[in-house]
């Protein structure tokens, strides 16, 4: 059966995450309900790079799709964009060695997250508003902390008697746009709202409620979990396969350049 690569994005505000699940709206089920309804397949499979948790949005999700076919891929992302809500796209359709596997030979991921520091009529959807001054050299300090291999079990709900909670993060940098700070991590994956709650670690130490030397090792689950920033800022960035180039120059999602 023919397999394709599908790059994506989607505003995850209006739904339960990108993996199907019964009795919620979730993005893979719209494009699986697409695929059904623009192509009338017996059989396909659709698989995604990764997860996204509810609420939170994409600029380049991938999955590959096997399905049988006579269109060409650009007429394929056409008829499956005419099926799907305004809030997801299908950016490119490429033709694939069948051996391609969206998320096991992807070789790293980028996130992308947006604090805002002025209330947006525009923006809420798409930022993290802190009213607070954030330190930016202190979270900058804090930041290196968090690269290199480490173990991040008290930054996820995810269990480590399940599943190893050990990360290779790459690089994590902080960067400004106007009134919005810019975060970006990369590494090799991710756990279940590890993002998050680095950002909200982050955030606090801007807020010089935790010191910087603290805020990768020394604090409890808890303590995290109650930091927990929210979906709205989060994006999955960009999911790198082999040769694949270095992320492209930290830029915004909004235009709020006006403080």
């Amino acid at each position: 059966m023919p397999r394709y690569r599908l790059l994506i994005e989607y505003a995850g505000t209006r739904y339960s995450g990108w993996q199907i699940q019964r009795n919620a709206r979730t993005v893979q089920g719209e494009i699986d309900r697409a695929i059904r309804t623009a192509f009338t397949p017996r059989t396909f499979e659709l698989y995604g790079a990764g997860r996204t948790d509810a609420g939170v949005h994409a600029l380049g999700q991938v999955a590959h799709l096997e399905l049988y076919t006579s269109a060409a891929p650009q007429q394929m992302r056409r008829r499956l964009n005419d099926e799907l809500p305004a809030d997801i796209n299908i950016i490119r359709i490429d033709t694939m060695p069948h051996r391609f596997h969206a998320r096991h030979d992807a070789v790293s991921r980028s996130y992308l997250y947006q604090i805002s520091r002025r209330r947006s009529a525009f923006g809420k959807p798409l930022v993290w508003w802190v009213r607070e001054r954030l330190d930016l050299e202190a979270m900058r300090a804090a930041a290196v902390l968090f690269v290199g291999r480490k173990d991040f079990q008290s930054f996820t709900d995810d269990d480590p008697e399940e599943k190893s909670t050990v990360v290779v993060v790459d690089r994590l940098e902080i960067g400004e746009a106007g009134p919005l700070i810019l975060l970006r991590i990369v590494g090799s994956h991710f756990l279940w709202k590890m993002v998050r709650r680095i950002v909200g670690v982050l955030a606090a130490v801007g807020r010089g409620e935790i010191e910087p030397r603290r805020a990768a090792d020394s604090l409890g689950k808890a303590d995290v979990a109650r930091l927990t920033a929210p979906a709205a800022g989060l994006f999955l960035e960009r999911v790198f396969y082999p040769d694949d180039g270095a992320p492209e120059p930290l830029t915004p999602v909004l235009n709020m350049m006006n403080g």
